[in-house]
């Protein structure tokens, strides 16, 4: 008995289609650590072909089965061989990968040395069009705290200060650490962000933050004269969002290398 594709067959509106594929895929992943060497964590997937106009429709089970064989781990050279595997087995021009996975890092308290793990919220995107040309992007979301340069000027005591999260994405030429993207963000801010702190701890990070206000346009202009500075970065895009303690609405900054 002959099962027909129905994929395969030909399409006759003349329409080729930019991306398609799967998206929302949950799948284990290994990712390089600084400290360790790899880190074992779980990404949502998403990952996508173009579709020339006279072919009807992509073979979905075949993305699922490549990750499977591949055993995916993050890093430039794995990303590449990916992108490359999808487009020959799809047969297709160009091919766009994306995996959204939390990220730990061990940071001790600044003064009592607690251990604790720290979650990021990571994104490492390539694309390859037709040239076999691979385009990657990572990007990292950083928890801050900062205090108000405002408050802390008008004010006879203290300061508000609240939480935020900094969005950091890059393009470079040579690989760059998912650690030195973070150390980035958090050096700009106000103070780090704890998981683990005791009352020594918290005496030093209120009144390092004290001493160390930021706005908004403070931290993601800090960070971008970093960024302009460093001949390995070819394309920046860097947002800082605080989740104002006195405002019923947020504070959002956003700069850009264009």
């Amino acid at each position: 008995m002959t099962i027909p594709d129905v994929q395969s067959e030909r399409d006759f509106r003349n329409l080729p289609i930019n991306q398609v594929g799967i998206k929302n895929l949950r799948y284990p992943i290994t990712v390089r650590d600084r400290r360790d060497g790899f880190q074992h964590t779980v990404a949502t997937i998403n990952m996508y072909v173009d579709l020339p106009h006279e072919t009807k429709g992509t073979h979905m089970s075949r993305f699922v089965e490549m990750l499977h064989a591949l055993k995916p781990e993050v890093s430039l050279k794995k990303f590449a061989v990916i992108l490359e595997t999808m487009k020959r087995h799809l047969q297709a021009a160009s091919a766009h990968l994306e995996m959204c996975f939390p990220y730990f890092i061990e940071k001790k308290a600044p003064i009592s040395l607690a251990a604790g793990l720290m979650d990021y919220s990571c994104r490492i995107a390539g694309s390859s069009d037709a040239s076999g040309k691979v385009d990657l992007l990572s990007e990292v979301v950083v928890p801050i705290s900062s205090v108000c340069p405002c408050s802390r000027q008008i004010s006879r005591f203290g300061a508000h200060n609240q939480r935020g999260e900094v969005r950091l994405a890059l393009r470079f030429k040579r690989f760059i650490w998912l650690e030195d993207m973070i150390e980035l963000v958090e050096a700009s801010a106000s103070s780090e962000v704890y998981s683990v702190l005791k009352r020594v701890d918290e005496k030093c990070i209120t009144e390092r933050g004290y001493q160390n206000p930021k706005f908004v346009e403070d931290i993601v202009r800090d960070i971008a004269r970093r960024l302009v500075s460093d001949p390995n970065i070819t394309w920046f895009s860097v947002s800082a969002e605080n989740f104002e303690s006195i405002h019923n609405h947020s504070a959002y900054a956003h700069i850009t290398s264009g």
